[in-house]
């Protein structure tokens, strides 16, 4: 069973690099009682197909090629056509068909690395392009681009009808070549053109490090393979400074392996207690994920959390953010969260083409859902583009003042 996310997924990279195997806070490969596609081949009986296929012979019998860069469509294209209208109908900007030529794309996200320029974009709800987080230290966050941009076009082809996967592939491209975005972004009169020079991205996943006044400070930047153990590491290096202020800094972080968000929440939570739930709405039982009851600061009559969030922080983020604020463990401080909250399933359609539907939402521990709107801070603090540029973070200083009970 393999779950992924985050544009993903997640939400799908524009990474252009993701993670391979296990188990992702999004997308699904796996069999239950959710349809197969073995299934689905049992074509009902209550549907008359005489429209499609009279439309099929017209178009067949009369198109005309009047373009000298267009070509009559094969038979297989057609029939690709034809299901990515039918996906399309849904509405749903997660479920999309995928041809084996993006299908081998998205494989690609979860397998490795290659030449992008390091943020992870999705569709959102009206269908923009959205920025959901630059990874650290990528070509993207050095240019410029921040959570929340709009991506209203790719070098000169606007970017107002696509999709994340073929976004993506306009953005892909051989490291050291470049390729421009324009972008609306929020305060901004005019839209924004950045150039971003492609490299190969390699992606960070985790900082931590004692601050002068003691506060514990962990800078997480994806839920990984291996970041449960890094993770550990840094858990083990704050008990060992001897303090007891915890400030876990999600901001930017698009998500990942959900394994690794509920292993993360059991660090702090007593056995059983609940995670995330996938809600199926009835089609099938719910799946609720708990606490494994690691718990390790149970005894801890000094320790206080924080959690840094922004509209950067999604799926496995919001996860995790999620379940330690609502069980009282920490405190949200920073803006929105990004909303990430439904998990797609990924069906083999053969030939190498796939589909990916989305076939539930995350529920955190209270039942809120993160896919109506995303997760509010507890602590609402802003950081704007000024702050940015003159080197001022008051997020982390609403955190330090809550830590330090200021």
């Amino acid at each position: 069973m393999t779950r992924v996310q985050g544009k993903a997924a997640a939400i799908i990279l524009a990474v252009l690099v993701a993670f391979g195997g296990g188990v992702y806070a999004g997308v699904s490969e796996r069999q239950g009682s959710v349809a197969t596609a073995a299934e689905a081949t049992m074509l009902p009986g209550d549907i008359d197909m005489e429209q499609f296929w009279t439309a099929y012979k017209l178009l067949n019998t009369n198109f005309m090629v009047t373009h000298a860069s267009s070509t009559f469509p094969t038979t297989q294209e057609q029939v690709y056509g034809a299901i990515a209208g039918l996906t399309d109908s849904f509405g749903d900007p997660y479920t999309v068909f995928l041809p084996p030529s993006d299908a081998q794309v998205f494989q690609e996200d979860i397998a490795g690395s290659f030449g992008g320029v390091g943020m992870e974009i999705d569709n959102n709800a009206k269908g923009q392009l959205v920025v959901i987080a630059p990874l650290k230290d990528s070509p993207a966050e050095k240019a410029g681009i921040h959570s929340g941009d709009i991506i209203v076009r790719i070098g000169t082809t606007s970017a107002m009808r696509l999709d994340s996967g073929e976004a993506i592939k306009r953005i892909r491209g051989p490291k050291g070549t470049s390729v421009e975005l324009t972008l609306e972004r929020a305060g901004e009169a005019k839209p924004v053109v950045i150039s971003v020079v492609r490299d190969t991205i390699n992606v960070p996943i985790i900082k931590s490090y004692r601050r002068d006044d003691g506060i514990f400070v962990i800078e997480l930047y994806s839920f990984s393979q291996n970041s449960t153990s890094l993770f550990r590491d840094a858990l083990r290096q704050f008990v060992q400074s001897g303090g007891g202020k915890l400030l876990l800094d999600l901001r930017g972080n698009p998500g990942g392996y959900l394994e690794a968000a509920v292993s993360m929440a059991s660090f702090f939570l007593p056995v059983g207690d609940t995670v995330v739930t996938e809600d199926f709405k009835g089609k099938q039982p719910d799946v609720v994920h708990r606490s494994l009851g690691y718990n390790v600061f149970a005894n801890s009559k000094n320790f206080k959390m924080a959690v840094l969030v922004n509209q950067g922080s999604a799926s496995a983020s919001e996860i995790l953010a999620g379940a330690l604020a609502q069980h009282n463990v920490a405190k949200m401080v920073g803006t929105r969260t990004f909303g990430k909250g439904s998990v797609q399933q990924l069906m083999k359609l053969g030939g190498g083409a796939e589909l990916k539907i989305t076939i539930a939402r995350w529920l955190t521990p209270n039942g809120t859902s993160i896919s109506e709107g995303g997760l509010h801070a507890d602590i609402q603090a802003e950081r704007t583009a000024d702050d940015v540029k003159a080197g001022k973070d008051p997020q982390t200083d609403a955190a330090v003042n809550y830590l330090l009970g200021r």
